[in-house]
């Protein structure tokens, strides 16, 4: 048996920049155990799988599909780079006529819709909370250092948590920090978190203008760094709209590959997250 697997680049408009994702557009559901192999042996941060909610519907015609999403060790909840990279097979190979397309995922029904250059999805927001920092007192040394923080927050729906550095730190202190996924392992076992933040305030009178940026780490999932990360937005935007007080923001997460995402937080409690996506490589794999 053979499928297609395809390699693109999203929150980018350049090759080997953004967060690459495997995209395996299939005809019928697999075993779980076999999602799970494939997305170790693509060895990405995420594979997703996308299959057909009616067996009569086709990728260029259907309007509504299943989708997954697989870590190189497990299943996940939510992935925001990979469903861009999804919605860019659709929209840009398989030529799906629809302007809109709406994904069933363990999330709920995530739609994303093409406008330009740009792939827009409707997210969920995940509120966090404010933290006592000295409950994470290990974990906080781990993360940054000596570096100075304000904030310590939870987002108990997705376990992520969000560390935020001081204004006095340079984008440096944030871009140069090495962070090692085993402390990180052995200092917070409580399981209360899977997932790790470190944000700081952007310069948004300087171009592009970016309102914060951001890094995440995640080896609770197999993951030392995600490179462009959409779910840890989810959190982000409730925690940036609430500090700078505006609801349209540039964000860029500065990994070494780098991305940038475009959020709107909405009234009815969601976000839309849009950017750009680039194919890098299409193929077959052999089951």
């Amino acid at each position: 048996m053979e499928i297609e697997v395809f390699t693109v680049d999203a929150f980018t408009n350049l090759p080997f920049k953004g967060n690459p994702a495997a995209i395996c557009p299939l005809l019928h559901e697999l075993d779980d155990d076999v999602y799970q192999k494939i997305a170790a042996e693509m060895n990405l941060s995420e594979s997703a799988f996308i299959t057909r909610l009616n067996p009569s519907d086709d990728f260029m015609t259907g309007s509504r599909f299943r989708l997954r999403w697989f870590t190189p060790t497990n299943e996940v909840n939510l992935c925001g780079h990979a469903t861009l990279a999804t919605a860019a097979v659709l929209f840009q190979y398989k030529k799906n006529v629809n302007p809109t397309v709406v994904f069933e995922t363990k999330s709920g029904e995530l739609s994303v819709t093409r406008c330009g250059e740009r792939i827009v999805m409707d997210f969920p927001l995940n509120p966090p909370t404010r933290q006592d920092p000295n409950e994470f007192k290990d974990f906080l040394k781990a993360a940054v250092g000596n570096l100075p923080v304000t904030d310590v927050y939870l987002s108990p729906s997705t376990k992520k948590l969000l560390v935020r550095l001081a204004d006095t730190c340079e984008r440096s202190a944030l871009t140069c920090l090495k962070v090692d996924p085993v402390a990180l392992l052995s200092s917070e076992k409580s399981g209360k978190v899977r997932g790790l933040i470190i944000t700081m305030k952007g310069a948004p009178d300087c171009q592009p203008g970016y309102d914060f940026y951001s890094r995440f780490f995640s080896p609770w999932n197999g993951i030392s760094e995600d490179p462009v990360t959409g779910s840890a937005h989810t959190v982000l935007a409730c925690y940036w709209a609430d500090k700078l007080q505006k609801k349209k923001m540039l964000a860029y997460q500065c990994s070494k590959r780098g991305g940038e995402l475009e959020l709107e937080v909405r009234d009815d409690g969601r976000v839309n997250i849009s950017g750009q996506a680039v194919f890098v490589l299409k193929g077959t794999m052999t089951l």
